[in-house]
């Protein structure tokens, strides 16, 4: 087709635009179509090219693969690891809860050639590099490994031993790189299920992975060259918001791995936040999961993982995870989301979030560093009590009914009964024990009112 369609048309500058809205909004304030978001950025009505200024942003994955998480326990079997690939899975994300999971025997059956497997270790343990070394022997495989003691701390206050020891073990699993890439895994989904801005996680994120570059540059400047952390990233309702958030983490790793020469290539295994999950009106978390799985896909991730909608209220179950499952099929197979990498590219308004989330995260970042770093900050309880801020801040905006859930804090439905449905507790489980430091809690929106109306029921 040869005609030009738009070519009698002439080009219309942003200042005509504004104009033009201003004149249609008869007298109203212009600033009124400003939303101001919680991370400081005033979202305008319209973005145009003449404001736009494009910045570097390394590649994007040319293919996503759909994640299935299994928690992985002495009674778990390949049978179901089997079930789930026939079924659709493309990739595994197996969380080891302890040293006592038979892995050769579990992974017997997976084709790891062709099934990239991703081992997620709660634990440090050397028992398990024995394990680890058994299976990939001789083999070309996708398995990869990953470790947290960083994360773990954050998490829960405490080192797994204690930090000379949980370093010296960390060393062990790095020097299994030759055979098998030892990928050191960010878990930046605390940070986001406990209340963090979007800025926050990101600054969080690159003061978190910055910790390891440090220790890698000071004890094994060699292991840099192959250093490709992956970052578990949990992805909000923030639609737009979510697919700048992943793009801006790259660009930020990529600025800071610069620095360490090593390379700016990460994975990022994304998954729905349970941040804004509900027990009443349940099914609304189905669509709340489909639109993270899109800003997680958008955003360009490597391994995109969704949830059960059931699954803070219910035990795992076959229909949860199959409906889980077919979000991704149906966004892959009939949504067409896989025939463009880099879908998002060139649209001024994301470009421009991730410009500003990026800028405003890395001026926390530099701050976190000039402190003494994201351990001493954290002994200091500095990060605990900015996310309190947050969290608080979004609660009260929840209670007021301006962060909106639906089925929850606006349109009701007064007959739906949850009590004789709940097969788990679905609400923060507080345990007495000592630690180290105040750990970052992670805690959902809902769980308050949810508690009173359980008990009016």
């Amino acid at each position: 087709m040869s005609e030009k369609l738009f070519e009698d048309f002439r080009n219309i500058s942003g200042k005509e635009w504004k104009q033009k809205i201003q004149v249609d909004l008869k007298g109203a304030n212009y600033e009124s179509l400003i939303f101001h978001s919680n991370e400081g950025i005033d979202v305008k009505p319209f973005y145009h090219q003449d404001n736009f200024k494009p910045s570097y942003a390394p590649t994007s994955p040319a293919r996503w693969n759909i994640t299935e998480r299994f928690i992985i326990s002495e009674k778990t079997t390949s049978v179901s690891l089997l079930e789930s690939l026939e079924k659709g899975t493309e990739a595994l994300w197996l969380v080891i809860t302890s040293d006592e999971i038979n892995l050769p025997k579990l992974l017997t059956e997976i084709d790891i050639e062709k099934i990239p497997v991703f081992l997620d270790f709660q634990f440090l343990s050397k028992k398990i590099l024995q394990q680890l070394k058994e299976i990939v022997l001789g083999k070309n495989h996708q398995l990869s490994v990953g470790v947290d003691i960083v994360g773990n701390l954050s998490a829960t206050g405490n080192w797994f031993y204690n930090q000379k020891e949980d370093f010296q073990l960390l060393t062990e699993f790095i020097q299994l790189n030759d055979d098998l890439p030892i990928t050191i895994s960010v878990n930046t989904s605390i940070y986001q299920n406990a209340g963090a801005n979007i800025v926050q996680q990101l600054a969080y994120a690159m003061a978190h992975v910055n910790e390891y570059l440090n220790y890698l540059n000071e004890h094994f400047p060699q292991q840099l060259k192959e250093f490709r952390p992956t970052f578990k990233v949990s992805t909000g309702s923030n639609y737009f918001f979510e697919i700048a958030k992943l793009k801006a983490l790259r660009q930020l790793y990529a600025s800071l791995a610069e620095a360490y020469k090593a390379p700016e290539t990460i994975q990022i295994l994304a998954f729905p936040t349970q941040r804004n999950k509900t027990i009443y009106d349940y099914n609304v978390n189905m669509l709340r999961t489909t639109t993270e799985s899109m800003s997680s896909i958008l955003g360009g991730a490597n391994w995109v993982c969704n949830l059960p909608y059931d699954e803070i209220y219910h035990h795992d179950n076959d229909f949860g995870r199959r409906i889980a499952r077919n979000q991704l099929l149906i966004l892959k197979e009939e949504s067409y989301f896989d025939k463009v990498a880099n879908a998002s590219d060139g649209s001024y308004y994301v470009e421009e979030i991730t410009s500003q989330l990026a800028e405003k995260a890395l001026e926390i970042f530099k701050s976190i560093e000039k402190s003494g770093g994201w351990i001493t900050s954290l002994m200091e309880g500095t990060i605990q009590r900015k996310i309190k801020e947050s969290a608080d801040k979004e609660l009260a905006q929840f209670n007021e009914a301006e962060k909106t859930l639906v089925g929850t804090n606006k349109y009701l439905n007064p007959e739906d009964k949850m009590k004789a449905d709940l097969e788990k507790s679905p609400f923060l489980q507080k345990k007495e024990r000592k630690t180290l430091l105040k750990p970052i809690i992670q805690k959902r929106l809902a769980e308050k009112s949810e508690q009173i109306r359980l008990e009016t029921e």
